[in-house]
């Protein structure tokens, strides 16, 4: 009963979120980022880049800007302004690299930067790659059933 008495009094005096105002941005932020991607296919594309050869370096370019804004400061700004919408492309993944490392420069190469770069997106990685590895057991095992 404790809990449920909690949980009642805790959602009275919580201030009420503005979700729709938070969907706006999310929208706005994100759509933009992803614009800006859009315009740098657009640009490789016209000085050559075939549709399929244009990905690789978009992303290269994205995850750039997104370092630089992280740097800069900027990306912040974007992130409590956008929420998901700026964390959640590319450049949000960049952002989760870039902004430890930059928090623990002043422990020095190794132990700042290089121990603390992958803090919050080494998860990410780990278990993107575990995922994958399910995936390709799945579908290989799928491929001999299926075949």
């Amino acid at each position: 009963m404790e809990k449920k008495e909690y949980q009642k009094r805790a959602r009275q005096v919580e201030p009420p979120r503005p979700v729709a105002r938070n969907a706006f941005w999310a929208f706005l932020i994100g759509g933009a980022i992803c614009l800006v991607g859009q315009g740098v296919q657009t640009a490789l594309q016209g000085v050559g880049y075939s549709e399929e050869t244009v990905k690789a370096p978009t992303a290269v370019i994205m995850v750039f800007l997104g370092a630089l804004f992280t740097a800069t400061g900027l990306y912040d700004r974007l992130t409590v302004l956008g929420g998901m919408g700026a964390s959640l492309p590319i450049t949000g993944f960049s952002n989760a690299v870039v902004a430890p490392a930059i928090e623990f420069r002043n422990e020095g190469a190794v132990m700042g930067t290089g121990a603390r770069i992958f803090q919050v997106a080494g998860p990410v990685i780990a278990y993107g790659l575990f995922a994958a590895f399910i995936v390709g057991i799945v579908r290989f095992a799928l491929r001999g059933v299926l075949s």
